[in-house]
């Protein structure tokens, strides 16, 4: 078994089962050219940790991978499919890529359970008893099944983010994009959203995951990706990374946040 797992660490991601591929990717705001020529390729399965200092580009690169964000030029690739610009197209991109969010983007007026089963009904187009017994699942997986009956408002924060994250999966994405899910809860609501990640990642969920959460980065990720001024400055293994960061900038901005 182990020989397996080997082989695969050894297999640089681009020839390894490509699902996720940005080339040459350029994006501007106005002037602030914030994505520059990024290339970067996530294998199948593999779990992508993104981290760098605020405005260093990783929620744009985040959000163009769904397109989100357009970009200006390059290319970005979905399962060896480039990204539909628009349409019925796009609403099916949108569904293979979950996207979960800083804030919690849940529908207020709608149950817990019924959060997670609309996309399928829409979209998925499941009918109803399926889509609910999918729903109650997901919402057992992390840990609200509890809590289907009520609505957004009433629950904690931490427990609205893992509604978000079994809405997301309740599409089944081939993809997941987590955009700093954690930094709008309270300390203490961070680690029940960091332990479900943890679980779809052993799970085998492709991920992408922008944090300032660098215990997960170490646990949970194959690849670190450090961003700064729109670029990837390296990326490595979590354990090159934090033991030995090429970069300056990397040096610098780990510097700051492992010792205060």
């Amino acid at each position: 078994m182990s020989d397996v797992s080997v082989t695969k660490d050894t297999i640089p991601a681009a020839e390894a089962d490509a699902l996720v591929a940005l080339s040459n990717v350029n994006k501007h705001f106005g002037a602030l050219h914030v994505l520059q020529d990024i290339d970067l390729t996530i294998a199948r399965g593999e779990v992508v940790v993104v981290i760098g200092p605020s405005g260093s580009g990783k929620s744009t690169l985040c959000r163009t991978i769904n397109r989100l964000e357009s970009v200006d030029s390059g290319s970005i690739t979905l399962d060896g499919k480039p990204l539909p610009a628009e349409g019925r197209e796009l609403a099916r991109l949108r569904a293979d890529v979950g996207m979960v969010f800083q804030s919690f983007n849940l529908f207020a007026h709608k149950t817990v359970l019924e959060n997670v089963m609309l996309g399928q009904i829409k979209v998925r187009k499941k009918d109803k008893a399926e889509a609910e017994q999918s729903a109650r699942a997901l919402l057992d997986r992390v840990g609200v099944a509890n809590q289907a009956d009520k609505y957004p408002a009433q629950l904690s924060g931490g427990q609205q983010q893992r509604v978000a994250i079994a809405r997301a999966l309740a599409m089944e994405p081939k993809v997941m994009l987590f955009d700093e899910p954690t930094s709008a809860l309270d300390p203490e609501m961070i680690n029940e959203v960091l332990e479900v990640m943890q679980q779809l990642a052993r799970d085998g969920m492709t991920m992408v995951v922008v944090t300032h959460e660098m215990g997960f980065a170490r646990s949970a990720a194959n690849r670190v990706v450090f961003m700064a001024d729109g670029q990837i400055v390296e990326q490595a293994t979590p354990e090159q990374f934090f033991t030995n960061p090429r970069s300056d900038r990397a040096k610098d901005f780990l510097s700051k946040i492992l010792h205060h």
